[in-house]
């Protein structure tokens, strides 16, 4: 091929510089050898990591009358179903619905609670950033907690034998709703968390108490140890559950006597200056192969020893 261009006349040569980019790149390295593609990934990845971390979090806005939501339609049904104490329901505009719908409103209806609704995106700026909504939410008011000396007061006002459990670092709202629910069950006059430091009842302690928390008063304690030795003072045993207990439940003697049952966090178990006022360390017999039992598991037991106990005692 001659080297002209149009028309015939000369071109100007390249002078062979092109000549290496006509012959490529050679074979493409196998994957074992292509390091460097590996490196780039792990340093891509650990890059962003590291601006996730540097990101800063983006939170649900307080409500201003310190109320919870409850999102998504499942949680929403199961929450009233569980007579939790709604104050209005959400319903997005234009949204599909199905059975879950149609029970949230004929629930609400039932206990006269007032459905406003709203478009999506204002239901958007109302829940969590990270949560799906479904198109659903539920306003529960903060809880109003009773003060636990009072309801001690009550009890014996009553001539009820006094039977109540306080929490000690146990923060999973699910085990203080389940253990709502066990002191209802078996006959208990309240339940006692400290301000710091323990669940609350939260929506999610309601879910989980099945409606109980709706009998069941749960009471604040500005400091746990204080009310303890108030309520010893005013006559009433405390006992301990702790897996290294000395006493083991089915012997237990206080049973019939009025009694504070004090449940400790699963992982570190009843704090050393409560477990140090209580009358008795009680420990649940179990199979060797199970290392232990959370809060709510064994609270239930114990409520239903000492139930059972006092039974067999009338």
């Amino acid at each position: 091929m001659s080297n002209t261009g149009k028309k015939g006349k000369p071109r100007k040569g390249t002078g062979g510089h092109g000549r290496k980019a006509l012959e490529g790149r050679g074979p493409t390295p196998r994957a074992e050898d292509r390091h460097w593609a590996k490196d780039r990934r792990r340093r891509a990845a650990a890059e962003a990591k590291e601006r996730a971390k540097a990101r800063p979090q983006r939170r649900r806005p307080a409500m201003p009358d310190g109320a919870e939501l409850v999102t998504g339609r499942n949680a929403a049904v199961e929450a009233l179903r569980a007579q939790i104490p709604a104050t209005t329901v959400y319903v997005a505009q234009h949204i599909e619905v199905d059975d879950r719908i149609r029970e949230i409103v004929q629930l609400a209806a039932k206990r006269n609670i007032p459905m406003l609704e709203i478009t999506r995106p204002e239901l958007d700026r109302m829940v969590p950033f990270d949560t799906i909504h479904q198109g659903v939410a539920i306003k529960v008011p903060a809880y109003e907690y009773a003060d636990p000396v009072t309801l001690l007061q009550d009890a014996i006002s009553r001539a009820q034998v006094p039977l109540f459990v306080a929490l000690d670092g146990v923060t999973d709202p699910r085990n203080l709703g389940a253990i709502v629910r066990s002191t209802a069950a078996f006959g208990g006059q309240g339940v006692i968390v400290p301000q710091r430091r323990s669940a609350g009842m939260t929506a999610a302690a309601w879910r989980t108490s099945a409606g109980a928390a709706a009998r069941l008063p749960v009471a604040l304690a500005g400091n746990l140890n204080n009310t303890i030795a108030d309520f010893k003072r005013a006559g009433v045993f405390v006992i301990g559950l702790d897996g290294g207990g000395d006493v083991q439940l089915p012997e237990l003697d206080l049973a019939t006597s009025p009694l504070l049952i004090v449940v400790g966090s699963e992982g570190k178990g009843l704090s050393r200056l409560t477990a140090e006022l209580c009358d008795a360390i009680v420990s649940i017999p179990i199979d060797s192969a199970t290392e232990s039992l959370n809060a709510g598991i064994a609270t239930s037991v114990a409520l239903y020893e000492v139930s059972r106990l006092r039974a067999a005692a009338e």
